[in-house]
């Protein structure tokens, strides 16, 4: 699917973007491994033991020199940028709304938003020098509608949708592509607390329960979206916010909360 492809892919150290580096490499994609932690490390070190090829890039993804120095690690590794998975994330001030502070919304929107504005700025330009490229983003279903996050991370997510659906129609003509993924609820280091309590308090098989597939999602179902986006086979998909999340979307379906 990604044969000798050299594919960015961002929050690559932990969660979705640490499986989708993994499927990347496995349909057999060059990838540089981006996180701010070092753990990314050991995703490279994972793909390489199995027989891929990955580099390892620790970068803040809101800082725009490093973003460039990501970009420009990749060509001198691989001579040249195919795609880029602009996944990494943050979740929120976890506060409710007027608790928020201007600091909180700064750091949400730094790495949710314009960490995926930087990501498109500096890929865009050698996209559109060879003619073709895919963009693919992860925002999630807290941007298409309302309880499913808090107002800061909604807000960010809501961004990133807004982002691929505007810059699908500002790279007319050109040939490259940008899609975003919104995932439901899935078990990564983001949302260990959910799944931490619902284990504590022996309510486990209850969660990811209103949606209609009836459980949360797994890493590498959000990274088969992923590559599948990036490859040559998703050729006819740009502009698009893609929900892979059981259905939850279809309805967003809301308890009102006890007192």
């Amino acid at each position: 699917m990604l044969q000798d492809k050299n594919i960015i892919i961002t929050g690559a150290g932990s969660g979705i973007g640490r499986a989708t580096s993994e499927l990347a490499a496995s349909y057999g994609a060059n990838v540089l491994c981006v996180d701010l932690s070092d753990a990314v490390d050991q995703t490279a070190a994972h793909i390489n033991a199995a027989g891929g090829r990955a580099v390892a890039v620790q970068a803040d993804v809101s800082d725009e020199k490093q973003v460039a120095d990501y970009v420009a690690a990749c060509v001198a590794e691989y001579g040249s940028v195919h795609g880029i998975y602009a996944n990494a994330g943050v979740g929120g001030g976890g506060k409710p709304m007027l608790e928020l502070s201007v600091e909180d919304w700064q750091r949400t929107l730094g790495v949710n938003t314009i960490g995926v504005f930087l990501a498109v700025k500096h890929t865009v330009p050698l996209f559109v020098e060879q003619g073709n490229g895919a963009i693919v983003c992860t925002a999630s279903v807290a941007g298409l509608r309302a309880n499913a996050g808090g107002v800061d991370y909604s807000a960010s997510k809501a961004g990133v949708i807004s982002i691929a659906q505007t810059v699908a129609y500002q790279l007319y003509g050109t040939g490259v592509r940008i899609n975003a993924i919104c995932p439901g609820l899935i078990e990564t280091g983001m949302t260990k607390p959910v799944f931490d309590a619902a284990r504590e308090r022996g309510t486990e098989g209850r969660i990811g329960q209103i949606n209609p597939t009836k459980r949360y999602g797994h890493p590498q179902e959000i990274g088969e979206m992923a590559c599948f986006l990036l490859s040559e086979r998703a050729s006819y998909v740009n502009g698009q916010a893609v929900p892979v999340d059981g259905g939850l979307s279809a309805s967003h379906p809301w308890a009102f909360p006890r007192s």
